[in-house]
């Protein structure tokens, strides 16, 4: 048996800039850091001829094209593997939280069936670059290249994007001080909702494609505060990386009227009033965690819990997508 595991991550600044319809024309930056929230996927020889598919569902199939997970169907016929295969998967948190799962799931699947087919040769870039080619070639997504990146390198990782679409990965150079500071007073709570992040980047997808002046300005502001970021952490400035994020998120809100709601509205104001310096929305939007930068986290905390805000605590990945287990 095959056992990838495949980090989740949250973004520090620049997505957004990642879709193909604003880099190819615009270059894109973001900067990222993936965590100990993980996506396992298991790949193993079946013992039936037929496809055996465990997530959420569980599927068996004769032939691959009536796969109904949508990245097993494409990896597999892209593969030309099975049908004797059994695959499974199982994640730490559920999809539709903003933590980028589904390209943290396409880099540990494709991670696995590169490893059964014995083609341990995959660089991370490698690795990234074949995900974002199923997800977003393939299958058509309206995603950017942020969560299969991030999720490949692990780290706080800065990733420039050329309008050939070409990425350059590379260490954020942040002191191991700053590191547990930012481990430290980084809080993540959970909204309450979980949604698809489809919509609303399909609307940025198709506003950037018409050159929407309102929707570039806009990209072009968050992939500035993106660099912004990288230079507060660099320099060691946490706070200063915290009233960015709060310039990031009202920049944010401004992509689209779905981006919050009433109740992400109060929560981020209860956060700021209880020693948060800043924080944003992790994810494309409309739901999933919200991110803040405290050096006072017990009385945030004691006032999220008030609201009704459960906290996931986390600490960072350096490892990236990585096998666990191998075939016996």
């Amino acid at each position: 048996m095959i056992i990838a595991r495949s980090p989740m991550r949250i973004s520090l600044g620049g997505g957004g800039t990642d879709l193909p319809s604003y880099y190819e024309n615009h270059g894109g930056f973001f900067i990222s850091a993936a965590i100990n929230k993980y996506v396992y996927v298991m790949v193993n020889e079946s013992w039936h001829d037929e496809y055996v598919i465990k997530y959420s569902q569980l599927e068996r199939a004769k032939n691959v094209a009536d796969i109904k997970h949508p990245i097993v169907r494409a990896a597999l016929e892209w593969f030309e593997m099975g049908p004797n295969l059994e695959i499974a998967s199982i994640a730490d948190i559920p999809q539709g939280t903003g933590l980028g799962s589904s390209g943290s799931f396409t880099t540990g699947l494709l991670k696995a069936l590169h490893a059964y087919k014995k083609n341990d040769w995959l660089s991370p870039s490698e690795l990234a670059e074949q995900a974002c080619h199923v997800e977003i070639e393939l299958l058509r997504e309206p995603v950017g290249k942020q969560d299969q990146y991030i999720s490949a390198f692990g780290g706080l990782t800065c990733f420039e994007i050329g309008v050939d679409g070409k990425v350059d990965a590379y260490p954020a150079k942040i002191s191991e001080d700053t590191l547990s500071r930012l481990e430290e007073n980084l809080a993540i709570f959970f909204t309450g909702y979980s949604r698809s992040a489809s919509e609303l980047l399909a609307n940025q997808d198709e506003r950037s494609k018409q050159s929407d002046s309102v929707m570039i300005e806009n990209l072009h502001k968050t992939k500035a505060l993106g660099r912004s970021i990288k230079e507060a952490l660099e320099s060691g400035e946490t706070r200063r990386f915290g009233e960015l994020m709060h310039e990031h998120w009202t920049c944010k809100k401004k992509r689209s009227t779905g981006m919050s709601n009433n109740r992400i509205d109060e929560l981020y104001e209860v956060a700021m009033k209880n020693g948060a310096f800043g924080g944003k929305l992790v994810g494309a939007g409309g739901g999933g965690f919200l991110m803040f930068y405290s050096e006072e986290k017990s009385k945030l905390r004691e006032a999220m819990n008030k609201a009704g805000a459960k906290e996931m605590r986390f600490r960072f990945d350096f490892s990236g997508t990585s096998l666990i287990g191998d075939r016996s």
